[in-house]
């Protein structure tokens, strides 16, 4: 048989479809940073609402995100547009994102203070807004990568790139942020939000632009499963489907996991008491730590792509995941041997010491090795997606996608949530900030949210990857059976037929079968 033929049995992406769609999530991702660790900076410090209710409804409002995940997920999977199928949410989910950004962050204010409850609701009502607007993005970042490609050597590299994304949009507002905070009063400044909304507005912007270009080509029924359908699944099936795919679910609490570790661990309260209040010195260490950790994420990016492709995403997520956790032991352990006042147990840069080396080696390695695998779940929906495809013939990536995000941001937003609350308990009732002094308290609470939780929502992962069976050489099988099931319906056979046909590798021939 022909290498065309053997060509045609894979859908695989161009090399700047593969960089360019990942930008989705940077757009998104501008948001997700703004939301997760400076809104209720701006609630409490700008508007004047109170602390527990700034922070409770960041994570009010990701459950509302939550809930209406699955039903845009359904409306995906229903669409069918001269502008494609995922198209059409990600530019309104951007354009909604403007206006809502522009309502929340600056009309909210307008609002005299002698007339705080229209403040109270005009700041959930804006919100929900957005929240609208970003589920209706970040749904198609999930969903969408199942028509980019299907090729297992090219979607470990999604991780990559939608990293490096991450890196443009929300990497970009981390790295700004205290050097704008510091300049324009802090995080609870008017000022600060006056620079920073309108940057992370016109970034969000242009990375959607580019995913735009990224999925333009693929947007096509030709590359919608093995028939090239539109599903209609009421939303009534939706626990069915959840309850049938068991891998589903184990990438659910993994996902969940990563994310939980991630949104807590990078919270700028925690890391404004760990820096600021505990080693006294916020503007010398943050942004020093974080580009630290990101140099150390490098080597591991290499890393888990090349795992990936050899051995599949499955055991490059379990091998970093527990890398990450024994390094955060060490982490954990130096913490603990901290004492105020002490220069031998602070972390300093210069001049720097053992306790210093000692950190930046547990914490790079640990950072980086995490840092490569938070978003591994993301590429990992698509052989779900395509693990669906193959067990019940019905291509619903929408629906998918979002099963997956409505338990990782369920998960996810208990992170703000629970930092307002641990800082609540200590008797501080503004959110720290650089300037912030140490207060009794402040070391337990940062090694719980620091180290503590990441550190069980990686035990949770590595746990839940353990019955996952979507490896490298099953998602190969399961790409061959799709292929020639998709053949079949081509030549004019029905979606029964095919899949009565042929119902696992061995009914395969060889030339759809991937080496």
């Amino acid at each position: 048989m022909s290498e065309e033929k053997k060509t045609a049995s894979v859908n695989r992406a161009k090399a700047y479809q593969l960089v360019l769609f990942p930008m989705n999530n940077g757009a998104t991702n501008v948001y997700y940073i703004l939301t997760m660790n400076f809104i209720a900076y701006y609630a409490n410090g700008v508007l004047g609402l109170a602390l527990m209710f700034a922070t409770t409804m960041v994570t009010v409002m990701r459950l509302f995100d939550a809930v209406t995940d699955p039903i845009i997920g359904a409306l995906i999977d229903r669409t069918s547009t001269k502008f494609g199928k995922f198209r059409p949410y990600m530019v309104l989910g951007n354009v909604i994102m403007i206006v809502s950004s522009l309502l929340l962050y600056f009309g909210a204010r307008i609002v005299p203070d002698g007339m705080m409850w229209l403040r109270y609701v005009c700041f959930v009502l804006f919100y929900a807004l957005y929240v609208i607007g970003y589920t209706f993005q970040t749904a198609c970042t999930r969903s969408g990568q199942t028509c980019l490609t299907n090729d297992p050597n090219q979607r470990p590299l999604f991780t990559i790139f939608n990293t490096v994304a991450s890196l443009i949009g929300m990497g970009l507002v981390q790295f700004l942020a205290p050097i704008l905070g510091e300049k324009l009063g802090g995080y609870n400044s008017a000022a600060f939000f006056d620079v920073l909304i309108p940057l992370a507005i016109v970034v969000s912007a242009l990375l959607t632009v580019l995913a735009v270009i990224g999925i333009w080509e693929k947007d096509r029924p030709e590359f919608f499963g093995v028939g090239g359908r539109q599903e209609k699944v009421p939303l009534r099936e939706y626990v069915a489907i959840l309850k049938a795919n068991k891998e589903l679910q184990r990438l659910m609490v993994a996902g969940a996991g990563c994310k939980l570790a991630f949104s807590i661990a990078t919270n700028m309260t925690v890391l404004c008491m760990l820096y600021g209040a505990m080693m006294n010195n916020y503007s010398g260490l943050y942004l020093p730590m974080m580009i630290l950790g990101y140099v150390f994420s490098v080597p591991f990016f290499l890393l888990t792509v090349r795992t990936s492709q050899k051995h599949g995403q499955k055991a490059s997520l379990v091998r970093y995941t527990a890398l990450a956790l024994v390094m955060y032991v060490g982490v954990l352990v130096l913490l603990l041997f901290w004492k105020q006042g002490n220069p031998a147990f602070n972390l300093s840069l210069t001049p720097i010491n053992i306790y210093s080396i000692l950190f930046i080696i547990f914490f790079g390695v640990g950072y980086g090795a995490y840092y490569a695998t938070a978003d591994m779940p993301i590429p990992m929906v698509a052989d779900c997606s395509d693990y669906e495809t193959y067990r019940s013939g019905r291509y619903i990536p929408g629906i998918m996608g979002t099963l997956f995000s409505l338990v990782d941001k369920l998960v996810s937003s208990l992170g703000s949530t629970i930092v307002g609350a641990a800082v609540a308990m200590i008797g501080i009732h503004t959110l720290p900030d650089g300037n912030t002094p140490y207060a009794e308290g402040m070391h337990g609470v940062v090694i719980v949210l620091f180290c503590i939780v990441p550190m069980l929502a990686w035990i949770a992962t590595l746990i839940a990857m353990k019955g996952y069976s979507l490896t490298g050489a099953r998602m190969k099988e399961i790409q061959a059976v799709n292929a020639v099931r998709k053949d079949g319906i081509s030549k004019g056979m029905t979606l029964e037929e095919s899949m009565e046909t042929w119902k696992d590798i061995e009914d395969v021939p060889e030339e759809f079968r991937q080496k």
